[in-house]
């Protein structure tokens, strides 16, 4: 049995009174649940660490699975040392985290990762603060996931294929494209057409935490987004953007996801009138960078171009200075067609180029939605970004190969990419059996 991601702690907020926690000897310590969260009381009987535990029982863990405990803390006196466990729940007790950390009066929260090595299903969470001298720790947003990519990503059960599947059973197309697209993990878009952008992530990120999947999510609101173009729209004004994107990942929260920032953003960049609109968008990004860098448990990638747009220096220097040093990384070919390994080699190059300008270690990802069939036609020309004909689904979301760190669907199969191609009566972004059942052939 894996382990999920999801969150394996009930009632970490505590809103349940202490249902499914237990504590120690109640002359040492005793815990009240007042609607706010969880306070602990140890006395002055509790002379060590341990004669004041709180925990929880009944936690699942996996060998080689890498877990991240999360908490809220704070004591009523400063200076409180904190001992937070998750191991063996009986005898020998085998711990996979054991960390102290010292708490302040004010919130805290407190993120710590462990690979475990243990096989159980009698884990256990659980807390000690015992130090002599009466003290209340005051305690909540307590969580452990499993954020491991062996753990399976999410598959959005409600993307535009899915729902033209509910919506057509008896098209004979159906069947094909559900097996073909819908259970495939693909990015969930996010934009000027979420009304409440926080809500929505929360509810999908929700979602993927109960399904126990690693969601895959792309924030596409810039200001001035496709400059234009088939995709036009995005955030009215830079400052309504910097709320958009502080909203975005404010949804996502303590949970881990990958985020692929601002598809095509960057690599706009020349296109885009005057050098101040250049240095806007820049901005823009790199603020988005730095949102997303203060969730500890996200894996941000910066749109990248792909192998035939932007020269490597080139695209290098534009990451470097839209805050590629905050990210994990950045995002080669999405919505794009060139093959997995012409990718590869241009990730690579753009990776050395950061490490040249000081931004080491940089990853890379790959859309490979549709770059089955690469991205050259019969005569050996390149294909047009829009709809061509003769593309195939490419390698399902995994690991990466050849560098990258991962092989996602960042482009959702099926979603137009304008009125043009092969579909020109198809706005962007509108799903299209047609299209769809096109990338499944290969023709």
């Amino acid at each position: 049995m894996a382990a999920l991601y999801g969150d394996l702690v009930t009632n970490g907020t505590f809103t349940t009174g202490t249902t499914g926690w237990w504590s120690g000897d109640p002359v040492m310590v005793t815990l009240n649940a007042p609607g706010t969260g969880l306070e602990a009381t140890a006395t002055t009987d509790a002379a060590n660490l341990w004669d004041a535990p709180l925990g929880q029982d009944n936690i699942t863990l996996r060998p080689g699975c890498t877990y991240t405990l999360t908490f809220t803390a704070r004591a009523s006196q400063p200076g409180t040392t904190l001992r937070a466990q998750v191991g063996l729940g009986a005898a020998p007790w085998t711990a996979g985290l054991d960390r102290t950390v010292t708490l302040s009066a004010v919130d805290t929260h407190f993120v710590l990762t462990f690979t475990a090595a243990l096989d159980t299903t009698a884990g256990q969470v659980s807390f000690q603060f015992g130090q002599g001298t009466e003290v209340i720790v005051y305690l909540t947003e307590v969580r452990l996931t499993c954020s491991t990519v062996r753990e399976g990503f999410y598959a959005d059960p409600d993307s535009n294929a899915a729902r033209w599947v509910a919506a057509n059973p008896g098209d004979p197309r159906a069947t094909r494209i559900a097996s073909s697209l819908v259970r495939r993990p693909a990015a969930k878009w996010f934009g000027d057409w979420n009304k409440d952008v926080q809500g929505d992530v929360d509810a999908y990120m929700s979602a993927a935490a109960a399904a126990g999947r690693l969601p895959i999510l792309a924030a596409y609101n810039m200001f001035n987004r496709d400059n234009g173009g088939q995709s036009s729209g995005g955030a009215a004004s830079p400052e309504e953007y910097r709320t958009w994107i502080d909203a975005f990942a404010a949804g996502i929260g303590d949970r881990p996801a990958l985020v692929i920032v601002e598809p095509d953003s960057l690599s706009q960049l020349g296109d885009l009138p005057t050098d101040a609109m250049r240095v806007e968008r820049t901005a823009l990004v790199a603020y988005a960078a730095n949102s997303l860098a203060d969730r500890p448990l996200v894996r941000s990638y910066l749109d990248g171009g792909n192998a035939t747009w932007i020269r490597p220096a080139e695209m290098a220097a534009r990451l470097a200075a839209a805050g590629a040093a905050s990210a994990r990384g950045f995002a080669i070919g999405v919505a794009n067609f060139d093959s997995t390994d012409i990718s590869c080699t241009y990730g690579l190059q753009v990776s050395q180029a950061l490490a040249a300008l000081g931004v080491p270690n940089a990853r890379f990802v790959i859309d490979t939605s549709r770059n089955g069939n690469g991205a050259m036609d019969a005569d050996g020309q390149h294909v047009d970004y829009c709809n061509p004909a003769g593309r195939r689904l490419g390698v399902p979301s995994s690991i990466g190969v050849g560098g990258a760190e991962y092989l996602l669907w960042i482009k959702v199969p099926g979603d137009s990419d304008g009125m043009c191609g092969v579909a020109p009566d198809v706005p962007a972004g509108t799903f299209s059996p047609f299209l769809a059942e096109v990338l499944v052939d290969g023709r």
